[in-house]
Formats: C-alpha cells, sequence, structure tokens
C-alpha cells in the first residue's frame, strides 16, 4: 500500500483557477518527492456554481477527512491513473433517490416492464421512461440532451437514441392505461380521495410556421400568435394530477370540461366529483351536464359580465355581514333557469337550484387599481405616440383608447381620427372592483366553506406553473404528433411525482426549491471507489428525515451508493 498525502491543488490555466486533489509520495528509487494528480475536480467558478458552500474551503475538508482515514489505518487504495486531467464526465448524480423511491412505491416499473412483454423491443422501456422522468425534473431538456446525459445515473442505461424515440411511440399508445395506473396506486398507496377535484386549462405555444392537427393558433395564455396545444388538468386536493388531456390549439376553454369528466367516470371509476374551476369554464352546457351527472360545482362567477338581477344584488349594501375590518359577505339560494342545446339541435331548458356567495374586500379592490395601473399609463402612452405600437403590443390597453382602429392584414393603427382615453370605460370598471362571486351547486355547505374550496385552485395554478418554469414542458424539440403527445405524457408524470415528493416533504418546501436542491447532489469519483458529494441542505436533511435516504453524506463508496439506490426501489 502506498501511503497517501492528500493535499488540494489549486492552479491556473488560461487565466481560469481549477481545482485539483493530489498526492505526494517519496519515489522509492530516486527518494525525491513526487505529487500525482487524483481527481480534477473542475474550474472554481463553475464549482462555486453548483455548490452551496466555498468549494476550496469544502474540498479541504474532504482531503483532510481521506488524510485522517489513512492515519487511523483505514486503508485507501489509490487507483493508478492516467496522467492526463480526469474529465468532468465522470460525475454521477444521487438527487433522483428520492424520485426512485416514488417511482417504484408507484410500481412504474412493473408496469412497463409488464406492458412491454408482448412488444419485440430490445431496449428497456422501464430504463428510458425513468431516465425522462428524473431528468425531466432535474434538468430538463430535450430528448437528445437527455439520452446524452443518462451515464449521469448510476444505474447502466443500455439504450440508443432511436430506441428513445422508438419508446416514445409506444407509450404513447398506452397513454391512458399509464394515467389509469398512476391513479389506482396513488389511491392505494397515498390515500387519494376524488371527492373534490380541482379542474383548469392552460396552453403551449410552438414557435413552427405551419399549423397541424394539433397544433393549431387559438388564445395563448402568453398572448403569442404562434400555434398553441391546450391541455385540461384535473388534480385532487393536494395537488396530485388525477388526469390530464390534450385539446387542438383553437379549442375553448369551456369546450374541454365535460370530455374529461366523461373519462374519468368511465375510466376511472370516479362516480361523483365536486369540480372546481374558473370562470372560463363557468357555462350553462358545462353546470348541466356537471349536476345531471350526479357531480358537483364550485366555479367562480363573473361579477362584471353578470346578468342585471345578480348585479343588483352584488351593489345592494343591505343584506351584507362584515367578517372582518376588509371583508364583507353574503349569499343566497338562486333557482336559476338554464337553456341549452340538445345533441339534435333542440333546445331545452333545466332548472338548477345553486348558492350565490358574493363578497367585497377593499385589499381586492386596491389590488386590482394597482394591477390596472400599469395598463392605464400604456393606454396613455398609446394615445400619444401611436406609432410604437400594433395590434399585438396593444393588448390590455387598446380598451381604453377611442376610435382606435387597425389593419386586418398587417395589425398596424390604422386610425385615421383622434384616439381619445375613455374615461367612461375606465368608471364602469372600477365600480366593480373589490367584488367577486362564486356560484355551487353544494346548497348544505356553508358560505366559508365554499370559500375555502375554491381557494384550493391556487395549486391547480401552481401545477401550471411548475410545468413552464421547473420541468419546462416546452419547447418541445419534437415535429411527429405521437411523440409530443407522448412527451406531455412524460411531463405529467414528472408532475405527479414531484407533487408526491412535495407532499412527503410535508409542504415545506416548494418544487422550485426541491429540484434545484436535488440536481446539485451530484457524486466526484475520488480514488479507492470513493465518490465524494459537496451539497447538503434543509432538503436534503429533510429527505433522510422523512423518505429515510441518505443524502448528507459527503462521501459514498459504489456500494454505499448501490446500497441506497437499491433501498429506494424496495419501497
Amino acid at each position: 500500500m502506498v501511503r497517501c498525502f492528500m493535499f488540494l491543488k489549486i492552479t491556473k490555466k488560461n487565466g481560469r483557477s481549477h481545482l485539483i486533489i493530489s498526492h505526494g509520495y517519496r519515489d522509492p528509487v530516486t527518494k525525491r518527492v513526487k505529487v500525482k494528480t487524483i481527481k480534477f475536480l473542475g474550474y472554481l467558478d463553475e464549482l462555486q456554481k453548483e455548490l452551496e458552500m466555498d468549494p476550496i474551503a469544502h474540498y479541504k475538508d474532504v482531503v483532510a477527512k481521506m488524510n485522517r482515514e489513512e492515519k487511523i489505518g483505514k486503508e485507501i487504495r489509490v487507483v493508478k491513473l492516467d496522467d492526463s486531467v480526469v474529465s468532468n464526465d465522470e460525475r454521477k448524480i444521487l438527487g433522483y433517490a428520492p424520485l426512485s423511491q416514488i417511482y417504484h412505491n408507484l410500481e412504474l416499473d412493473l408496469f412497463f416492464r409488464n406492458r412491454a412483454r408482448d412488444t419485440k423491443a430490445e431496449y428497456s422501456v422501464n430504463d428510458i421512461m425513468k431516465t425522462e422522468i428524473y431528468s425531466r425534473i432535474l434538468f430538463p431538456d430535450s430528448k437528445k440532451s437527455t439520452f446524452e446525459k443518462k451515464d449521469l445515473f448510476f444505474e447502466k442505461n443500455d439504450y440508443s437514441l432511436d430506441d428513445v424515440y422508438r419508446c416514445l411511440t409506444f407509450v404513447n399508445k398506452i397513454q391512458k392505461d399509464i394515467t389509469l395506473h398512476l391513479h389506482n396506486k396513488i389511491t392505494e398507496k397515498y390515500e387519494r380521495t376524488t371527492e373534490l377535484t380541482y379542474y383548469d386549462v392552460t396552453n403551449y405555444y410552438f414557435e413552427i410556421d405551419e399549423q397541424d392537427d394539433l397544433r393549431k393558433k387559438g388564445v395563448s395564455k402568453e398572448h403569442r400568435p404562434d400555434p398553441i396545444v391546450q391541455m385540461g388538468l384535473l388534480q385532487d386536493v393536494n395537488g396530485i394530477p388525477v388526469t390530464y388531456k390534450l385539446f387542438a390549439g383553437n379549442t375553448n376553454d369551456c369546450e374541454t370540461l365535460i370530455p374529461v369528466l366523461k373519462e374519468i367516470r368511465r375510466d376511472f371509476k370516479v362516480q361523483k366529483t365536486i369540480v372546481v374551476a374558473d370562470k372560463g369554464l363557468n357555462t350553462h352546457k358545462n353546470i348541466v351536464f356537471t349536476v345531471v351527472k350526479g357531480n358537483g360545482y364550485v366555479y367562480s362567477q363573473t361579477v362584471r359580465g353578470a346578468h342585471k338581477e345578480l348585479k343588483d344584488y352584488i351593489f345592494d349594501q343591505s343584506s351584507y355581514r362584515k367578517i372582518n375590518e376588509d371583508m364583507r359577505i353574503k349569499s343566497r339560494l338562486y333557482p336559476r333557469t338554464i337553456n341549452v342545446s340538445t345533441e339534435d339541435g333542440k333546445t331545452k331548458t333545466e332548472r338548477i337550484d345553486e348558492k350565490q356567495i358574493v363578497y367585497y374586500s377593499e385589499k381586492y379592490a386596491q389590488r386590482t387599481k394597482n394591477e390596472r395601473a400599469a395598463t392605464l399609463a400604456k393606454a396613455r402612452d398609446l394615445i400619444k405616440n401611436p406609432d410604437k405600437y400594433n395590434r399585438a403590443t396593444s393588448y390590455g390597453a387598446a380598451k381604453y383608447v377611442k376610435n382606435l382602429k387597425f389593419n386586418a392584414e398587417t395589425g398596424e393603427i390604422a386610425t385615421k381620427t383622434q384616439l381619445l382615453f375613455d374615461t367612461e370605460k375606465l368608471r364602469e370598471e372600477e365600480k366593480f372592483d373589490g367584488y367577486y362571486a362564486i356560484i355551487t351547486s353544494e346548497l348544505s355547505k356553508t358560505d366559508d366553506e365554499v370559500i375555502e374550496i375554491y381557494r384550493g385552485l391556487w395549486k391547480i395554478e401552481e401545477s401550471f406553473k411548475i410545468t413552464k418554469t421547473d420541468i419546462k414542458t416546452r419547447p418541445v424539440y419534437l415535429t411527429l404528433a405521437n411523440h409530443i403527445e407522448a412527451h406531455f405524457l412524460i411531463c405529467f408524470m414528472a408532475l405527479t411525482i414531484l407533487r408526491i415528493l412535495e407532499n412527503q416533504l410535508k409542504g415545506k418546501f416548494c418544487v422550485s426549491k426541491i429540484t434545484e436542491s436535488l440536481s446539485k447532489i451530484i457524486g466526484y469519483p475520488l480514488q479507492g471507489n470513493f465518490y465524494s458529494f459537496a451539497y447538503a441542505d434543509e432538503v436534503t436533511r429533510e429527505v433522510e428525515s422523512t423518505m429515510q435516504i441518505p443524502l448528507t453524506k459527503k462521501y459514498l463508496t459504489v456500494g454505499e451508493i448501490r446500497k441506497i439506490l437499491g433501498a429506494t426501489k424496495a419501497s
């Protein structure tokens, strides 16, 4: 055994400092001290971005520990390395361990293995799918880039890029089976209830020139002119997705709810649920369908667009009761008559007994005024400098400008008459500031209970934010429709696992914090089959405490790492 006297060496190359673990020894023949590189750790500026602590202090601590272990007689064999600098490609990530525990607890590994048995595929569907899901959470990128990073994981992934695309085609064919399997396992393992569900719609834009059957131009949430894909998402009270459905981009939001409700009744065997949704889904057709099928609803109700009788009730101050210094509220049971079109084109009348809850908040009123301020400033600037704007850039402000017209072909402002600020329009809008209305079929629930149910809708809005910012559902670097649909399926599974993990950690951390922390648990190989881990924080400590996955150790042997990952698969 060669005695190791480790030290951290800091050198400069091309003006950049880099860190190296070296070891000094006395040549047995010449008796002269020589230095050998054990591990190139990386450039200092890059390590500062990856590590929460000072890289120099951290690796000095690592080296000191290695020397202490040698001193007390723990044998650390020096691996003979090539004299050239060791590449950072040998790094491995361990942050996927909690994801692996949930993935295997949901028995997705068994599901994919069983479903792939009847195929002639020479690749492992399970290996590809778990790598795609973990990567989508930890370092979302294109399918090609994800394939190129597959060796970051400790498990061996033996498949080609062509296999990835073949796998996308396969899993897209069993999309419903996958979502149903997830629902059943979440119900079984995590005690899901679907008595109350939240539903909303968002869309994802594609920077392409030509539309197709799925990617069509519609009302974009980002107000972009590009083709979009609509996605309706249903999730439970804990924010964990139940199912989703894709729609062509030109599909109105309100037209997406009924197909999803039909699917969960038919395929998921959900007999009754109270659907909570925003005012965009609040249509006569949706209300009647929901109630006739034995379900319930809690919808927000537009105040500005309400019928005159409801507006009169809202502005009648006589029956409001004060909740606190900021809020006053009132409610009534109201028999509502709705005319709906039948499938044969005829019209029929349905009577729906519903509860209407209206409330006023001074804080909401002030917030609305503050949010409107920038739009009003933009409208006044448009009047002064119309050449700066067109149809797209004047969005939001145009409604406050009188005599404003646009060229139908170019979108440029085509007004020849003087532009004027619409004061009457502003005054009419200000009348409704601070007022909100909720309608529900749940007549026995108190006002406070209904409001609390509706407030839970923020969780689905947060889910959409997660898909767009954390797991980066778009941009989509795919062209075939079935591959695009499979990509959305992978994102749905990634979102589901992330939401379960968030709940497992008792809601102490937002998803962004969880993904940021897990993605930093990177191991750097050292001599003697050791890996050095430089990152630990409150998330990793909570994972260790709650899920019994040790992610806070500074160095682990390959055997210990295999034991950790093996335990996640046995959960």
